[in-house]
């Protein structure tokens, strides 16, 4: 990248084509894939704009997220139903808003229950907005949003029991809320990821019922970073080695065990009886190994696990849709198998 001008905004909102000539003799390679032309203008930017190893104060690193996903993600499409809500959390109401494609009311809808991303740290309903509306649109499922308790203020397990909390509220209010309670999904990505992996494992444990399924959109599943591509990609884009490790040290206090599972759903000891499961992993995201070696894990396990790489892509391509347009694809494979498996 030494030889191209300095990247400013407006790269990262090229056409395909032009970003390939932009881009031409400079793409980046690793391993058989080759970035996403899009991924790698947006990738570069948010390095060119980072101090390396400083984090700014939350409010403004909170901020930032929500700054970047207005700029670089399409607007939400207009729903029939968007409308807040309040589930009870075990410190108090939490947050959440719901989605509604079609505004029917007299029937038991299939409802998805969205744990966002952001490190456990940042994140909320505005920053996935247009994510989650856009699979109401498309799945024609009910989705809750759900803004779960963030560290460091709230550390592990606060998310955890937000989360849990949050879908025995929906299977128990389901009827009252008009969903089918045996049409329930739960999805997330990257933290959120791994907090529907943890919220399926628990149910499954404690002998209630599972989700219906479960889509877990490049999910953090382990603490270990020990992987190829965690190795491979420890400068990576979005979310480099460092970045990881703070995410990390803010959430999981000093004194818990990192490999305990409600932590890092990976290190669980059985993953049977676990739901369907569809998996997104991005090719150059340090993260891609461990969401594959999870969805290997379900599949030994006897479930019905899809795991879907975008091998050009980097770190939360889903949420950046209009810099990355294959964002929008990866939507619309989750949207479709949320609508086939409810």
């Amino acid at each position: 990248m030494t030889d191209l001008p300095k990247l400013e905004l407006h790269h990262t909102l090229m056409s395909e084509d032009d970003a390939l000539r932009f881009l031409d003799g400079h793409r980046i390679s690793r391993g058989g894939r080759t970035m996403d032309p899009k991924a790698q203008l947006v990738g570069e930017f948010v390095k060119s704009i980072r101090v390396p190893g400083y984090y700014p104060p939350l409010p403004e690193l909170r901020q930032q997220l929500r700054t970047m996903v207005s700029l670089m993600d399409e607007p939400a499409p207009p729903l029939a139903r968007i409308e807040d809500i309040r589930i009870p959390g075990p410190a108090g109401a939490l947050p959440a808003r719901l989605y509604d494609a079609s505004g029917e009311r007299n029937a038991a809808r299939p409802v998805v229950l969205y744990f966002h991303g952001g490190g456990w740290v940042q994140g909320d309903l505005e920053t996935h907005h247009g994510l989650c509306a856009r699979i109401a649109q498309r799945s024609g499922a009910l989705v809750i949003a759900l803004d779960y308790r963030l560290a460091p203020e709230h550390p592990f397990p606060a998310a955890v029991d937000d989360c849990l909390a949050a879908y025995r509220w929906l299977r128990a209010q389901a009827r009252e809320l008009g969903v089918d309670p045996a049409r329930i999904a739960v999805a997330g990505d990257s933290a959120g990821g791994n907090l529907a992996a943890v919220v399926s494992q628990q149910t499954a444990l404690a002998g209630e019922p599972v989700p219906a399924c479960q889509v877990l959109i490049y999910p953090a599943v382990d603490f270990a970073l020990d992987t190829p591509s965690h190795r491979e990609l420890a400068q990576g884009h979005v979310i480099p080695r460092d970045r990881i490790e703070w995410y990390a040290t803010q959430y999981i206090p000093s004194s818990t065990d990192r490999l305990d599972p409600r932590a890092a759903p990976l290190r669980a000891a059985d993953l049977s009886g676990q739901p369907p499961t569809l998996v997104i992993t991005a090719g150059f995201d340090p993260l891609r190994d461990e969401g594959h070696a999870y969805a290997e894990r379900l599949r030994a396990a006897k479930v019905d696990a899809i795991d879907h790489e975008y091998p050009g892509q980097i770190h939360a391509f889903v949420s950046l849709t209009k810099a990355i347009p294959q964002g929008l694809a990866a939507t619309h494979e989750i949207a479709d198998y949320l609508r086939e498996k409810l």
